[in-house]
């Protein structure tokens, strides 16, 4: 079996990969670490959870300590773009990881963050860049960075980018690279807008695909509840407070619908945090950090934010609506069972998003399991049938007219209507008995050990989910 020390690293990133607890490379690893030390063009097609990051971010480093050269003023020696802000802060998160032997600068250049900074950074010029199209674009138009000598480039995420618009972003950096260089494209995915674009702008590269031994998706345990949209936050709620779900994303189609299920799940007592393009660096990363420390224990995200983001042991997905496009789906839940592990997805299905279900089905080659009967909204009351007209009031006298009836008041004093007065009933839908059945799953999946027994574990920290009533 290869090990890292047979791939030709150097000593240092040695060290610092043992530090990490690693010694047999994976296969992805295997395959690019070898080329990328020989000065080959690469194409690599793997999704992500396969140590991809890893296996572009050695051999970069591998070349800094053994080669090193003065990238000049506002110039860098290596450029990663990726698709998102997220993706990028882990690029550099892992190259420092990898470098910590090694001396090496490294800037990332983002949105959503201050630009001076980045600017002051890349002043006296960086070994590696790591940015996203759209902000790098801003610093070249105001000549901040230079380009023209950048030895390596790496389009991470390819087919994301292209999903997210930034094929014309990248179509315009490419040029003011320096022509002798090499570029590495890495893709989940090879439609023909990225097929194309490597035939423009790699030469000769070598073509590496890896297909896991166990897809991700084959590991992760999948349900569909078929909800009336208007139950859905109910049937959220019964789901995510059952015993066995320790960590867990929720993903909706917008940024509004984002905050909206967050609150509703804070109010419900689960804490939970919401995470979209709208907020701003600081509290992106924030988000995470708590997410990934326990404080929060269900992330709310939208499609884009949530790219990019590796977070381990994250047990159950929930698809609070389903995505326009089918590959998303997968992008999901391949946010749980990650490094080998089980996991499990659940959708709440509207019947308007049963085409989108369908869709979903057909890309995957399989039907996904129902989970319970369907679950209907609750039912409106219903208008009052006409009624006979009322006889007409007896004439009131003038000293009776001027008194008012006396009127329930609320605990702040407050005149209450009649309906404030009548007795309040709660606006949860009708489908508990599918959503209980559900959450009986989820825990019996969720406390299950490797072994095949199972653990109460779940059940002991659902109390440690519950925020402070204030």
């Amino acid at each position: 079996m290869t090990q890292f020390s047979d791939l030709g690293l150097a000593e240092a990133l040695l060290r610092a990969v043992s530090a990490e607890g690693y010694t047999t490379p994976t296969p992805i690893q295997t395959k690019v670490i070898p080329a990328m030390l020989a000065g080959r063009d690469l194409v690599g097609i793997a999704q992500t959870g396969t140590g991809k990051t890893a296996a572009f971010v050695l051999p970069l480093l591998n070349e800094i300590s053994r080669n090193p050269v003065a990238p000049g003023p506002r110039g860098c020696g290596t450029l990663i773009l990726a698709p998102t802000r997220e993706l990028a802060s882990q690029i550099a998160a892992s190259i420092r990881t990898y470098g910590r032997f090694t001396r090496h600068s490294v800037a990332v250049v983002i949105g959503g963050a201050r630009p001076g900074p980045q600017v002051k950074a890349m002043a006296q010029g960086v070994d590696i860049l790591v940015a996203t199209p759209g902000r790098l674009l801003d610093h070249m138009a105001t000549r901040a960075i230079r380009l023209d000598a950048t030895r390596t480039v790496i389009l991470d995420e390819a087919d994301q980018m292209l999903d997210l618009g930034f094929m014309p972003a990248i179509r315009r950096i490419m040029p003011k690279l320096a022509p002798e260089r090499q570029t590495v494209l890495l893709s989940a995915t090879m439609p023909k807008q990225i097929r194309d674009l490597a035939a423009d702008f790699l030469s000769d590269p070598v073509e590496i695909a890896v297909t896991p031994a166990s897809r991700p998706i084959d590991r992760i345990e999948q349900r569909v509840m078929h909800v009336d949209g208007p139950a859905k936050r109910g049937v959220l709620v019964d789901i995510l407070g059952g015993a066995g779900v320790e960590r867990a994303i929720v993903f909706t189609r917008t940024k509004r619908g984002a905050d909206k299920v967050k609150q509703h799940l804070e109010g419900a007592g689960l804490a939970a945090s919401a995470i979209h393009g709208n907020k701003s660096q600081g509290q992106r990363e924030r988000t995470l950090s708590d997410f990934r420390s326990g404080r929060v224990t269900i992330l709310v995200a939208t499609d884009i934010a949530a790219r990019g983001i590796d977070v381990d042991d994250v047990s159950h997905v929930v698809n609070f609506e389903l995505p326009n496009v089918p590959e998303a789906y997968v992008h999901r839940i391949g946010r749980t069972a990650r490094a080998g592990k089980s996991g499990f997805a659940v959708s709440l299905c509207d019947p308007a998003e049963r085409g989108l279900l369908r869709d979903i089905e057909k890309l995957i080659g399989r039907r996904i399991e129902t989970s319970g009967a369907p679950v209907k909204a609750a039912a409106q009351p219903s208008a009052p049938s006409p009624a006979a007209p009322a006889p007409a009031p007896r004439p009131v006298p003038a000293s009776e007219g001027r008194k008012r009836p006396p009127q329930a008041r609320n605990g702040r004093g407050k005149v209450r209507t009649s309906a404030e007065a009548a007795p309040r009933k709660e606006n949860r839908p009708d489908g508990g008995a599918s959503a209980a059945g559900l959450t009986r799953m989820l825990g019996n999946i969720g406390d299950k050990r490797e072994d095949g027994s199972r653990s109460g574990r779940g059940r002991g920290r659902r109390s440690q989910r519950r925020v402070a009533a204030n």
